[in-house]
């Protein structure tokens, strides 16, 4: 009869703890995140038809930026720039910090086991006596009951997630620094060498007008016209050779620390205004095809690291909610103990002890409520970082989607100016020559073409830096 009351007495407190176990998780302040609700633009609404039709085309992922560069030389300096370069090595090693900082808190989350001993020699009256014990000890173990440590670890899970997007964006930005800083370098070089080409036609102008001049058939005026085609060439140089070595300089901060300088020293490109050349070097870097506006901006590195972000934020407020309930703590111990070391783990020496505790907050001067706002306060800042972060990455895309169009129309007038100013230089030296035309017209159409090729240059490199601009926009990797 006792027996069948003890086995039922047992049965009723393990069903009234099971019912208070589901009673109190029920009462967990933990909430799983849940995508905020930001309205996003159904299209780029992008000046031009081309730019219009890119716009709407599918893009499954971000593109490569293997794909996206196509020169060897400039692959090999990005390769070095992602290995050596300090931003990239510092959101690497934050990223592992974060990472350790998550797992601290889900280890948290579970009890802890260590072994524990002690010895122990009293007296008194004469008497000593020796107590030694050793066995496991569960040390403050708390149960989670609230939820408290469950939002703490997807907070430090989120904040962990959102350092491995911030790490994808340094890439990134990397890649598109690197490239960039290299067509700053290609673009000074190719200026400085139609400068050079330049400065050499003007200054045999100038001997041909002095010799000219030394004979009566040119004037005075002609000489000074042509020594300040001369002095303006030579600026033009002496600024090209400047831009070259800052753009140098640029270039190898971003691919980092090298032991030869000259490693990092891309090499001219050849520079021709032919429009087949043009071609050859606008294909350096691929075309980026733009998805929908839903597809391109949440997933953007920076964009996820901001959403990851409002997440942990999000699970912060769980903590401080949590927080208004009480801590249930469990302290455990299983061991010996003896008054003879030699008698430690003997039998009849063996002993546990169970020691639960809760921690009610009465009375905290408003901490509590005080960390609750706080930490609905941050959940609101993190959402407004999140919806800008969207609203910047829309107009990144839309602006270099615009320029793309706009460009490329300029590009081609451009280059039939250059064409123009050309044909226009030469038939002027064949007409000086035949005595219908004279050295002024000469001069003045030789300064035009120069000018119309280093306008043809900029542009040309203008369309790449805009492609790179869109790659950055749209979160290549």
């Amino acid at each position: 009869m006792t027996k069948r009351l003890t086995a039922t007495l047992r049965l009723r407190l393990w069903g009234a703890s099971a019912l208070a176990f589901g009673l109190l998780s029920g009462c967990s302040q933990f909430q799983p995140y849940q995508r905020a609700d930001i309205a996003l633009p159904s299209h780029w609404a992008t000046a031009g038809a081309e730019a219009t039709r890119t716009a709407t085309e599918p893009s499954a992922a971000p593109l490569p930026w293997r794909g996206f560069v196509n020169h060897a030389p400039l692959q090999t300096l990005i390769e070095q720039a992602l290995e050596h370069n300090l931003d990239a090595r510092i959101a690497q090693r934050q990223m592992a910090q974060l990472q350790a900082q998550w797992q601290q808190r889900r280890a948290a989350q579970g009890p802890t086991l260590a072994a524990a001993a002690d010895a122990q020699r009293a007296g008194g009256d004469g008497a000593m006596g020796n107590q030694y014990r050793a066995g496991l000890l569960v040390s403050s173990w708390e149960i989670d009951f609230f939820g408290r440590l469950q939002s703490l670890s997807e907070a430090a899970r989120a904040q962990y997630l959102a350092s491995a997007e911030a790490e994808r964006w340094v890439r990134v930005s990397l890649v598109s620094g690197v490239v960039a800083a290299w067509l700053e370098v290609q673009s000074a070089h190719a200026l400085l060498e139609v400068s050079q080409r330049t400065l050499a036609n003007h200054e045999a102008s100038l001997r041909l007008v002095q010799l000219r001049l030394q004979h009566g058939t040119a004037s005075a005026l002609q000489r000074q016209h042509s020594e300040a085609l001369v002095q303006a060439a030579r600026v033009a140089q002496a600024r090209q050779q400047r831009q070259l070595q800052l753009a140098l300089h640029q270039l190898q901060q971003l691919v980092g620390p090298l032991h030869d300088p000259a490693a990092s020293t891309p090499a001219p490109l050849p520079n021709d205004t032919s429009s087949a050349n043009g071609n050859q070097t606008l294909a350096l870097l691929q075309p980026v095809a733009v998805g929908l506006p839903s597809e391109v901006l949440l997933q953007r590195p920076d964009v996820r690291a901001a959403e990851n972000r409002l997440a942990a934020a999000q699970a912060q407020i769980g903590a401080a909610r949590a927080a208004f309930f009480p801590r249930i703590a469990l302290t455990a111990q299983l061991g010996s103990a003896s008054t003879e070391l030699a008698g430690l783990f003997a039998s009849g020496s063996w002993g546990w002890t169970l020691a639960p505790q809760a921690l009610l907050p009465l009375f905290d001067y408003g901490a509590n409520r005080a960390g609750l706002a706080a930490a609905q306060a941050e959940r609101d800042i993190a959402l407004l970082q999140y919806e800008q972060a969207i609203q910047s990455a829309f107009k990144e895309v839309r602006d270099a989607l615009a320029s793309q169009s706009l460009m490329q129309t300029e590009y081609a007038a451009q280059q039939a100016l250059w064409q123009a100013e050309s044909q226009r230089a030469h038939l002027s030296a064949r007409l000086l020559a035949l005595g219908s035309a004279s050295q002024l017209e000469l001069l003045d159409a030789q300064r035009s073409a120069f000018a119309a090729e280093q306008q043809l240059v900029q542009l040309r490199f203008a369309l790449l830096q805009n492609r790179v601009a869109l790659y950055r926009a749209t979160g290549g990797h």
